[in-house]
């Protein structure tokens, strides 16, 4: 029983059972044929061939290296060399969004929108990534806070937890956002692969030509 896809080694493999009189099956064989029969295509016997080091995946080790430089605010001196700028209050979902953009190719920093906290000043003035706001209910911020809170025993962050509190953030960041012409994508309902998505389709919207009527 052998699940080798290189025909030469396959084949002496068969001449070498054979020799002993020994039944020789090709376990894949079966399962390759099914797949070649549904998807109308020709298998390619490549090894690992997922794990090619070609231009994209480096391009990806790239982005994801400069996202894990730049999250949460720091290096904001770079945010002009990031593709993507993600920025929010508190608890929503900048992070693991910033992570799942960088492993599509996209170098993404994420800027978190802190009351009483000045906007970096990259961004104070028309920049080359593209900026996308991340928003929350006030409901939804606040049981992740809460949970937040509970999980590093800070029980003082009353302001933190607080829906009204949450709900003027929330606010703050729509009338910024209206400021600057930023796109809001709201992520209550989304998972962080919608969220991701939605974002990639507005980053290609904005790369688009426009076209004349």
């Amino acid at each position: 029983l052998y699940t080798i896809f290189n025909r030469e080694l396959a084949d002496r493999i068969e001449q070498f059972c054979k020799r002993l009189n020994m039944p020789c099956v090709a376990a894949l064989q079966t399962i390759l044929q099914v797949f070649e029969s549904y998807l109308g295509t020709p298998s390619t016997p490549t090894v690992a061939g997922q794990h090619v080091l070609d231009a994209d995946y480096f391009r990806r080790i790239e982005a994801l290296n400069f996202t894990m430089l730049h999250d949460d605010g720091h290096l904001p001196q770079n945010l002009n060399d990031a593709d993507i700028v993600l920025v929010g209050i508190s608890r929503t979902s900048k992070t693991p969004t910033s992570i799942y953009l960088a492993n599509r190719g996209f170098k993404t920093a994420n800027v978190p929108l802190v009351p009483g906290v000045a906007l970096p000043s990259q961004l104070e003035v028309p920049t080359s990534a593209f900026v996308v706001a991340l928003v929350a209910s006030a409901e939804r911020i606040s049981q992740v806070r809460h949970n937040r809170v509970i999980e590093h025993a800070h029980g003082h962050l009353e302001d933190y937890v607080d829906r009204e509190a949450i709900a003027a953030e929330i606010a703050q960041t729509r009338q910024l956002c209206a400021r600057h012409g930023w796109p809001i994508i709201d992520v209550t309902r989304r998972s962080i692969e919608e969220t991701a998505a939605a974002i990639i389709r507005l980053y290609h919207d904005r790369e688009a030509p426009v076209l004349e009527a």
